[in-house]
């Protein structure tokens, strides 16, 4: 009988002990999920969310931008905007040869300037910058 009631009490206390750790996993997944949701607060990953969907959409108004007036003026300084983008530096040296598209590189840097500097005005006139609050 005392067998019987020492196993029992085992049973008993292993039971007890496969409750506790499912208990603690429990509260383990709750802490990942509620540390995960405060990440998400402090490092404001929503707003980056909601900065690169605006970034996108704001990209094709920067590309029409850059296509309707930007072009136009390049086109007027160099004389044609394919001309610039087909532009090229051939070098040959001992018998060999190298093609740099250079145009193509300054056609995609006028891109760039005048994407960054539209995005630079847009966030600086509706004072968007202001809204970030420094992280302490």
């Amino acid at each position: 009988m005392a067998e019987t009631k020492t196993a029992k009490s085992k049973v008993a206390v292993a039971r007890a002990k496969a409750q506790e750790r499912a208990t603690k996993m429990k509260d383990g997944a709750k802490g990942h999920g509620s540390g995960f949701v405060d990440f998400i607060r402090t490092q404001g990953v929503v707003g980056l969310a909601v900065g690169l969907a605006i970034g996108a959409a704001a990209g094709d108004t920067v590309k029409k931008l850059v296509e309707g007036f930007i072009n136009p003026v390049v086109q007027f300084i160099v004389g044609s905007q394919s001309a610039l983008a087909s532009a090229e530096w051939k070098l040959e040296l001992l018998g060999r040869e190298a093609d740099f598209k250079w145009g193509a590189f300054v056609s995609s840097l006028i891109t760039l300037l005048a994407t960054a500097l539209v995005i630079y005005l847009i966030i600086h006139w509706l004072k968007l910058d202001k809204l970030d609050k420094k992280k302490d």
